[in-house]
C-alpha cells in the first residue's frame, strides 16, 4: 500500500501541475464574480509573486518522483503520503472552479492548505530536500493564498471594505503561519514562502501607497522571522 500511495502522489503531483492548461488565462479572480467589484484588491500580492507556482509545480514532482522510485516502501515517507495526496487531488479542480465560483473556490483552497499542513506535520527526516522542502513551500504558499482568497472575498462580497478586509486577512494569515512555524520548529521553507508573499503585497501596496496594509505585511514578516529563530533546526 506504501507504494501505491506513493505513485497516487506522483499522478497527483503531475495533474496538478498541468491543471493550468485546464483553466488557461486565469490571472486571479475576476471583478466581475463579485457584486462589488475590486480592479486591485489590497490583500493582493503583486503579480510577480506567483510565479512561485513554477517553483512548487517542479519541486512536488521531482520529489514525489524520487518518493516513488526510491522510496516507495520507506517508512519515514509514508505518513505524509495520504493528507498530500487530498491536497493534491483537489488543487487539481482548483482553477476551472475559481472561473466558475470564487466562494467555491476558497473553500477548496482551505481545505487543499488544511490537508497540506497535515502532510507538512508529518514529514519525515530523510531526504529533506525532497520530501520536506517541496511540501514546506507548498503549504506556505497555500496559506498566504488561503488568506489572500479570504480577503478578495469578504471585500468582493461588501462585507467589509478593502483595506479592513485585506487587514483581517494579513492578521489571520500572521497568526496562522507563525503558530505553525512555532509548532513544527523546522522546515524553514515554509516561513520563507510564507514572507516571499508577503513582500509580494508591500510590493502591491506601494504605489498608491496604503500604510496599514504595508505595515502589518511588514510586522508579519517581522513575526515569522522571530519564531524562525528560536527553531531548533
Amino acid at each position: 500500500m506504501s507504494r501505491l500511495w506513493a505513485l497516487l502522489c506522483l499522478l497527483a503531483a503531475v495533474s496538478f501541475a498541468a491543471s493550468p492548461w485546464l483553466a488557461p488565462g486565469f490571472n486571479g479572480f475576476e471583478p466581475s464574480q463579485f457584486p462589488v467589484p475590486l480592479e486591485d484588491p489590497p490583500v493582493q500580492p503583486a503579480g510577480y509573486a506567483f510565479a512561485i507556482w513554477g517553483l512548487i509545480y517542479v519541486w512536488l514532482i521531482v520529489g514525489t518522483g524520487f518518493g516513488l522510485l526510491r522510496r516507495g516502501d520507506d517508512i519515514d515517507w509514508a505518513p505524509m503520503r495520504k493528507p498530500l495526496f487530498v491536497s493534491l487531488a483537489v488543487g487539481t479542480t482548483w482553477l476551472p472552479v475559481a472561473q466558475l465560483s470564487p466562494v467555491l473556490a476558497t473553500v477548496l483552497i482551505w481545505i487543499m492548505l488544511a490537508s497540506a499542513l497535515v502532510a507538512l506535520s508529518r514529514v519525515g527526516d530523510t531526504d529533506r530536500w525532497l520530501q520536506e522542502g517541496p511540501v514546506a513551500v507548498y503549504a506556505g504558499w497555500l496559506t498566504a493564498a488561503s488568506c489572500v482568497a479570504l480577503g478578495v472575498l469578504i471585500g468582493g462580497y461588501g462585507w467589509m471594505p478593502p483595506t479592513p478586509a485585506a487587514l483581517l486577512s494579513l492578521a489571520l494569515c500572521m497568526a496562522l503561519s507563525v503558530t505553525v512555524q512555532y509548532r513544527l520548529h523546522r522546515a524553514p521553507e515554509y516561513g520563507i514562502t510564507v514572507i516571499w508573499a508577503l513582500v509580494g503585497v508591500v510590493v502591491a501596496n506601494w504605489q498608491p501607497f496604503n500604510a496599514a496594509v504595508t505595515l502589518l505585511a511588514l510586522v508579519a514578516m517581522i513575526a515569522i522571522l522571530g519564531v524562525r529563530a528560536t527553531d531548533t533546526e
